[in-house]
C-alpha cells in the first residue's frame, strides 16, 4: 500500500502552476494571474499538455484552480469548440522531460566534448516532443498506456527512429534489450491509422547494404501512414574515445547508398505515388551528384533531416530572384557555411551577382575544428571556429550567418559564445538569416546601413 507522503508527491506531480495569462483571453476574464495552480479540468487530473489540450477542447468545462492565497475556486466556461483558454505553464510540457534509455552506438551527445553547457548533454526521448517539436523518438521507452494515449489524443505525426528493421540488429545497436519491437508498436500506430515518419542513422558496415534494403521493404509496407522515411549518415566528432569503431562513408559508399534509394523510389512511386524513402543531401554531395528535383521530395516531409533543404533553398532563390529589379547599388558583404554547403551557397551567391552585380559577396567555407573534419554541416559550427577562421578576412558591411548555427531561441553558438562577441572580435555587423531562399536574397541585397536581424 502507497504511504501518505507517495500519495501526496503524485498529487502535487497533477497541479500545474501556470506561468502567464494572454491579454483579452478567457483565462484574464476570469482573474486568473501568474502562480495560481490549474488542478483539475471537468473532475479529471491532468498529466500532462496532452491532457490539458484534450480536455479543454469541450465547449464546456469546468475548471478547479487553487489561487496564490491558497483558496480553490470552481470555474465553470462556456467556449467555442477548441477555442483556447489563454494560460501557459512553468513547463511547457506541463511534465518532466523523459530522458533516453538507450546507448546507441551513434549517439551524437556521447561525442560531444566535456566541459559545454549542461542542457546540450540531456537525451530525450519523449513521444510527446515528437508531437509539440517533430523530435524523432525510438519508442524504446514507451508503454502500452503511452501508446493508448496518442491513439486517443491522435498525436500525429509521430516520428520515429527506425534505424533498422531488424530486431537483433536494433537491439545492438542502440544497446538496449527492449528495442527490438519498434516494428510491432509502429504497426499499432497504423492500425489506429496515427500518421508516422521515419529515420534511418546510417552506419557504415552496420545497417547499410543489405540490412538497409530489408529495412525499406519492411518500412514500406507501413504506407500509407508512415509517410515517409531519411536516410541520414553517422556524424562523427573527434571525441569518439572508448565508444564503437565506426568509421565514415567514403564517395563510393555514397553512390551504392544513393542507387539503393533510388531504386526504392521508382518501384514504391509506381505502386503508391509517392517516392517515400529519401536520401539526405549529405549522401549527393558526398557522392558528387546533383541533387533530386523538386518533386522527388514529396512535399519536404523530410527538411529537418536536411533532405531536400539545398534543392528548397535553390528553388527559393531563383523564384525570389524572378521578382527583384537591380537597384544599381554597390555593397560587399560576407555569408559563412559549413563546407557541405558551401558549394550550393557559391552558386547561390553567382546567381544574385547576376542579377545584381554590384554586390560583391565574400564566401568563407568554415572547418569544424571544434567538432572534427568528419562534422561538415553549417548547424554545428561554433562561434569559436567562426572567430579563428573569418578574422583577418575580407567580411563587407556584414556577415550572414544562417539560423541553424544559433540554439533556437537565442543569440548564442553551440560552445556559449554569443553574437555580440563575435561582432565584436570580427568588427562586423552579423545578420542572422532565416532557413529560406527569399530571406537569403533579402539578406544580401538589404541597405547596408541597416543593422540587426535580417
Amino acid at each position: 500500500m502507497d504511504s501518505l507522503n507517495e500519495v501526496k508527491m503524485r498529487k502535487k506531480e497533477l497541479e500545474h502552476r501556470i506561468r502567464g495569462v494572454e491579454p483579452g483571453s478567457i483565462a484574464e476574464e476570469l482573474e486568473l494571474e501568474e502562480g495560481d495552480v490549474l488542478l483539475s479540468i471537468n473532475g479529471q487530473p491532468v498529466r500532462d499538455v496532452f491532457d490539458y489540450r484534450y480536455l479543454t477542447n469541450e465547449e464546456y468545462l469546468t475548471v478547479l484552480i487553487r489561487k496564490k492565497d491558497g483558496e480553490e475556486w470552481e470555474l465553470e466556461i462556456e467556449k467555442e469548440y477548441e477555442e483556447d483558454l489563454g494560460i501557459s505553464f512553468e513547463s511547457g510540457l506541463m511534465d518532466e522531460y523523459r530522458s533516453c534509455r538507450n546507448k546507441c552506438i551513434f549517439c551524437f551527445i556521447d561525442q560531444m566534448p566535456p566541459g559545454m553547457r549542461e542542457t546540450l548533454y540531456f537525451k530525450d526521448d519523449d513521444s510527446r516532443l515528437s508531437f509539440l517539436q517533430g523530435n524523432y523518438v525510438t519508442l524504446t521507452n514507451m508503454s502500452e498506456e503511452d501508446l493508448d494515449r496518442i491513439i486517443r489524443y491522435r498525436l500525429e505525426p509521430i516520428n520515429i527512429s527506425f534505424h533498422t528493421t531488424n530486431p537483433q540488429l536494433r537491439c545492438r545497436m542502440l544497446n538496449n534489450r527492449f528495442a527490438g519491437d519498434v516494428c510491432k508498436k509502429a504497426e499499432r500506430l497504423k492500425n489506429a491509422g496515427i500518421e508516422m515518419n521515419g529515420q534511418i542513422v546510417l552506419c557504415r558496415g552496420i545497417n547499410d547494404g543489405e540490412e538497409l534494403e530489408r529495412s525499406i521493404r519492411e518500412l514500406k509496407t507501413f504506407l500509407p501512414f508512415l509517410k515517409s522515411v531519411s536516410v541520414v549518415p553517422v556524424g562523427l566528432t573527434k571525441y569518439r574515445d572508448g565508444l564503437y569503431p565506426l568509421k565514415p562513408f567514403t564517395r563510393e559508399d555514397a553512390e551504392k547508398v544513393i542507387d539503393c534509394i533510388e531504386r526504392w523510389q521508382r518501384e514504391i512511386f509506381r505502386e503508391q505515388g509517392t517516392h517515400f524513402i529519401h536520401a539526405s543531401d549529405e549522401w549527393y554531395l558526398l557522392a558528387g551528384r546533383e541533387l533530386p528535383e523538386a518533386g522527388r521530395y514529396d512535399g519536404y516531409l523530410q527538411l529537418e533531416n536536411g533532405v531536400g533543404m539545398l534543392r528548397l533553398l535553390r528553388e527559393e532563390v531563383q523564384d525570389a530572384l524572378e521578382e527583384l529589379e537591380d537597384d544599381g547599388r554597390e555593397d560587399e558583404l560576407s555569408v559563412a557555411t559549413g563546407l557541405l554547403a558551401y558549394p550550393c551557397i557559391q552558386e547561390l551567391c553567382g546567381m544574385i551577382r547576376e542579377r545584381c552585380p554590384g554586390r560583391k559577396i565574400h564566401i568563407y567555407p568554415v572547418e569544424n575544428r571544434f567538432f572534427g573534419e568528419q562534422i561538415t554541416v553549417s548547424g554545428l559550427i561554433t562561434g569559436r571556429d567562426l572567430r579563428e577562421q573569418l578574422t583577418g578576412k575580407k567580411l563587407g558591411s556584414r556577415l550572414l550567418l544562417p539560423c541553424n548555427m544559433l540554439r533556437e531561441g537565442e543569440d548564442v553558438f553551440l560552445d556559449d559564445v554569443h553574437t555580440s562577441e563575435l561582432e565584436k572580435s570580427l568588427q562586423t555587423k552579423i545578420h542572422i538569416v532565416k532557413s529560406s531562399g527569399y530571406d537569403f536574397v533579402s539578406a544580401v541585397i538589404q541597405n547596408t546601413k541597416e543593422g540587426g536581424k535580417a
